[in-house]
């Protein structure tokens, strides 16, 4: 890698896509890649617009798709998309997630567990199978799957999101073996609790969902998004450029204690 450490973490140039991009981490994300130069193409079950109006008031560039990544068909049309607008794909982040019920494998249903990992998983499957061959052809890229501290340590009532974000670790550890000669570098980012959407959804407020979380990290509070967007930044970017096969933890010290 040559050049200064502004050139290190820029993607311009570059075409990416962001899937979950409609809010929370995955907005921070596509707004922090398309702030450093990179086209982005914002995926979500509804398109994301709003994501978009913000990277094209801020002189970015993107578009916005509906994909339903558990869906092989519009995820092939999606990515089909991104190619006739701007050719070569040079990087993809998994980050669709959804939202988890609480409780032990006996209070799953079936339909509950097979729909997460659908999501988290199969998405991240069938994602990166479509994207990997147009980066192939580009020279290389990095993908990067949104993982969780719950992939190390686990919590009560919580299986099936803890087991899915464990597989999106090891799952980015064996592609990176896969396509590292093809000059495709995969790793996932393993993000604390963060304040977005989903807190409100387990907790109804955020002022509770701090006093429950925020003792759970070293660092006594709950992450931003736009702290783990700077560290997909990183893992996106020719900064992380001798880093593949590995998980980034960005999680104020939770897995630490």
């Amino acid at each position: 890698m040559a050049g200064t450490i502004q050139d290190a973490f820029s993607l311009s140039g570059r075409t990416v896509i962001v899937t979950g991009a409609g809010g929370g981490i995955g907005t921070a994300i596509a707004s922090g890649f398309a702030a450093a130069g990179a086209r982005v193409a914002c995926l979500d079950l509804t398109p994301p617009h709003d994501t978009v109006a913000a990277i094209s008031a801020a002189g970015g560039e993107a578009i916005a798709i509906a994909c339903d990544v558990t869906d092989a068909a519009q995820v092939a049309a999606a990515v089909g998309d991104v190619t006739a607008r701007w050719g070569a794909i040079h990087g993809l982040v998994n980050g669709t997630s959804n939202d988890d019920p609480t409780g032990s494998i006996l209070d799953l249903a079936p339909e509950e567990w097979s729909r997460l990992f659908a999501v988290q998983v199969t998405g991240t499957y069938l994602m990166s199978r479509a994207v990997l061959p147009h980066m192939i052809a580009a020279g290389g890229g990095s993908i990067v799957h949104i993982a969780s501290q719950m992939g190390h340590v686990a919590a009560k009532g919580r299986p099936g999101y803890c087991a899915a974000k464990g597989a999106l670790i090891q799952l980015a550890k064996a592609m990176a073996l896969d396509h590292a000669e093809a000059g495709i570098r995969v790793n996932s980012l393993s993000p604390g609790a963060v304040e977005t959407r989903r807190m409100l959804l387990r907790h109804g407020d955020l002022e509770t969902a701090r006093l429950y979380n925020a003792p759970k990290h070293a660092l006594g509070r709950l992450g931003q998004p736009m702290e783990i967007a700077t560290a997909a930044l990183f893992l996106m970017s020719d900064a992380s450029s001798f880093m593949t096969g590995a998980d980034l933890l960005v999680d104020g010290g939770y897995a630490a204690m």
